[in-house]
C-alpha cells in the first residue's frame, strides 16, 4: 500500500495538537451506513466511528473531516475549519454536514434552460456560512447558444463571487476551476441532480471517478452520484463530489444571507429607520431601489423568504430564541391592547 504524505491531504501541522495521545491522523473520504473510509500516512483504510460519535449528525464523521484513528477505531473528530452545512431532509431541525474542511465551495449549475437565480442565491448562503469561499460554476456551456450573456445573468445576482462556464465536453473553462483546487486544498461541488457535476468530476479528475447519466424525459436530474465522497486531482487538490440535494434546508444561515445578498443590506443600513422592515415605512432605502429599478423585486422576496426560513429555524433549535420571539410577541401585543384608538 503507498505511503500518503498527509500535507497532500490538506493537513496542516497546527492540526497536531488537537490530535489524541496513542493516535493517527487520517481524513474521511467516504462514510457508507456509518462506516467510514479514510487515507492514512500509510494508505486507504477502512474505519468505524467509536460509539460516541455515532449519533452525533453534526459531530460525527463526515467527508473531509480529520479524525483521530487508534486501529480501526475513529475516536475523535478533530476540530473543522469549515463545514457546508444543511437541515437535514424530513421534519427535523437537525444539522447534517455535507462536507467539512473544505476551501472553496463550488456552487455547480447549468447555463441549458433559464437561470436558476432563487436556487443559486440559497446554495450561496448556505455556501457563505460554511466558512469556505464559494464560486458559481455554470456547466453545459457547450450546449449555451449565448453564454456570456448566461455567466452575466447569474454574476448580477452572485454578488461578489466570481462566475465561471465550463464545459465537460470541450474542456471549455476546465483550467480556471483547477486553479481553484492548487495541491493540498479541498473544494466541495454542490447543487441539485441533472446540473453535471458527476462529469465535472470526471473531467477535472482526467478519468471516470462518478457515474454519469442522463436527464429524465421529465426535465428533472437523475441522481449519478449516491454517496459524497472526496478524490484526489492530479495536480494535487482534493475534491468532494456530493448527490444532488433534493432539500437545502438552512441551518443558521444569517451570516451567509447577508453575505449572499450583500446589496440589499447594504441597502438597508441606508433606510431612515435603523429597525426598517422595508414594507414601505418612510425613508427606506430598500423601496426606493426597487422603485427606480436598481434592485430586483424578485431578488428581494428571495431574500425575505430566506431571512424568515433561517429565523424559523433558529426558532426551533435555540431555547433562548424562542423565549425572546414570545417576550417580543407578548410586547407587541400588550402595546396593541393599550393603543386609545384601538376598535374593542
Amino acid at each position: 500500500m503507498p505511503r500518503v504524505e498527509l500535507s497532500d491531504l490538506g493537513w496542516t501541522t497546527d492540526r497536531a495538537a488537537a490530535l489524541p495521545a496513542g493516535s493517527e491522523a487520517a481524513r474521511v473520504v467516504r462514510v457508507d451506513r456509518g462506516r467510514l473510509t479514510v487515507l492514512t500516512a500509510g494508505g486507504e483504510r477502512r474505519a468505524h466511528p467509536a460509539p460516541a460519535l455515532r449519533d452525533d449528525v453534526v459531530g460525527g464523521p463526515a467527508v473531509g473531516d480529520w479524525v483521530a484513528l487508534r486501529g480501526e477505531l475513529a475516536v475523535a473528530v478533530l476540530p473543522r475549519r469549515s463545514a457546508f452545512t444543511r437541515t437535514a431532509a424530513g421534519r427535523t431541525s437537525a444539522a447534517q454536514v455535507v462536507a467539512a474542511n473544505v476551501d472553496t465551495v463550488l456552487v455547480v449549475d447549468a447555463l441549458t434552460g433559464p437561470a436558476r437565480l432563487r436556487r443559486v442565491e440559497r446554495y450561496l448562503a448556505v455556501a457563505w456560512s460554511s466558512g469556505a469561499a464559494p464560486v458559481v460554476v455554470l456547466t453545459k456551456a457547450d450546449l449555451c447558444p449565448d453564454v456570456p450573456a448566461g455567466v452575466a445573468q447569474v454574476a448580477e445576482d452572485a454578488v461578489g463571487v466570481p462566475v465561471l462556464a465550463v464545459s465537460s465536453i470541450t474542456g471549455e473553462g476546465l483550467d480556471a476551476v483547477r486553479a481553484l483546487v492548487p495541491a493540498g486544498a479541498t473544494a466541495a461541488m454542490v447543487g441539485p441532480s441533472g446540473v453535471g457535476k458527476s462529469s465535472l468530476a470526471n473531467a477535472l479528475a482526467g478519468h471516470e471517478v462518478a457515474g454519469t447519466r442522463g436527464i429524465r424525459e421529465d426535465g428533472r436530474g437523475r441522481h449519478t452520484t449516491t454517496a459524497r465522497e472526496l478524490h484526489r486531482l492530479p495536480g494535487g487538490g482534493l475534491l468532494v463530489d456530493t448527490p444532488g440535494l433534493r432539500e437545502l434546508g438552512l441551518h443558521d444561515d444569517a451570516e451567509g444571507i447577508d453575505r449572499a445578498f450583500a446589496d440589499v443590506a447594504e441597502l438597508g443600513t441606508r433606510c431612515r429607520y435603523r429597525d426598517c422592515g422595508h414594507r414601505g415605512e418612510p425613508g427606506c432605502a430598500v423601496a426606493a431601489a426597487i422603485d427606480d429599478g436598481r434592485l430586483d423585486p424578485a431578488r428581494f422576496t428571495s431574500w425575505r423568504k430566506l431571512q424568515a426560513e433561517a429565523h424559523r429555524q433558529q426558532l426551533r433549535v435555540d431555547a433562548r430564541a424562542r423565549a425572546e420571539e414570545r417576550a417580543r410577541l407578548r410586547a407587541v401585543h400588550r402595546a396593541r391592547r393599550t393603543q386609545p384608538n384601538r376598535v374593542r
